[in-house]
C-alpha cells in the first residue's frame, strides 16, 4: 500500500516536486505553524493536559505526524468505546496558508449546519466512512474523553484519504460527541 501512494504522489506532483521534496515542504509548514506555539514532545505520563486557547501542543506519535492542543478535556470519564459511533464537527486549515499567525480561510462543517454531519467508528478502519478521514482525527479520543474539543495538525498521511497524495498538512478545529438518543 506504501508503495502505491508513493507512486500516486510521484505520479501526480505538482511544481516538479519530488515526493521527497513534498514531504519536505509538509514539514517546513508544520515547523512554521508550531514556531508559532509551545509544543511538548510527549503526552503528560498522567494524560492531565494543559487546556485553553493558549495551551501547548503535544506531539501525540513518534514522527511528528501529529499535534494536539487540548481545548477543552470534556467530561471525566467519558471514554469511547471501540467501534463506537462517534460525531464531529470540524473547521480546518491548511498550513501551507499559515502566515503572520493567520489563516486566509478554513473549510468545513463546525460553522455550517446546512452540511451532512460527519462520523466514523472509533478505530474500526474496515468502514469507508472511518477511513475516508484519514487515522488522525480519532487519536485525540485515545486520550480524551468523547465530549472533548481540540486543535490538531494532521500530516498528510493521516489526513483525508482521498488528499494523501496533496501532501498537505492541516490544522484540524474538532469537537466530538456521541449521537443523540
Amino acid at each position: 500500500m506504501f508503495a502505491a501512494i508513493v507512486t500516486l504522489a510521484s505520479v501526480s506532483c505538482n511544481d516538479g516536486k519530488t515526493y521527497a521534496e513534498l514531504l519536505e515542504s509538509e514539514d517546513h509548514y508544520v515547523n512554521n505553524y508550531l514556531a508559532d506555539n509551545i509544543v511538548y514532545n510527549e503526552i503528560p505520563a498522567d494524560t492531565v493536559f494543559e487546556t485553553g486557547e493558549n495551551a501547548p501542543y503535544y506531539r501525540i506519535d513518534e514522527e511528528g505526524d501529529l499535534y494536539m492542543q487540548v481545548i477543552d478535556p470534556g467530561t471525566p470519564g467519558n471514554k469511547v468505546k471501540d467501534d463506537e459511533l462517534i460525531y464531529f464537527r470540524y473547521t480546518r486549515y491548511n498550513l501551507q496558508f499559515y502566515n503572520d499567525g493567520e489563516f486566509s480561510y478554513g473549510g468545513g462543517n463546525d460553522d455550517d449546519m446546512s452540511m451532512a454531519n460527519t462520523s466514523f467508528r472509533f478505530g474500526n478502519y474496515t468502514l469507508q466512512s472511518s477511513t475516508r478521514w484519514g487515522s488522525g482525527i480519532q487519536q485525540p479520543l485515545v486520550y480524551l474523553p468523547v465530549d472533548c474539543q481540540v486543535n490538531l495538525i494532521v500530516k498528510s498521511q493521516y489526513g483525508f484519504t482521498s488528499e494523501m497524495a496533496d501532501v498537505q498538512p492541516y490544522l484540524f478545529k474538532l469537537r466530538y460527541y456521541r449521537p443523540k438518543i
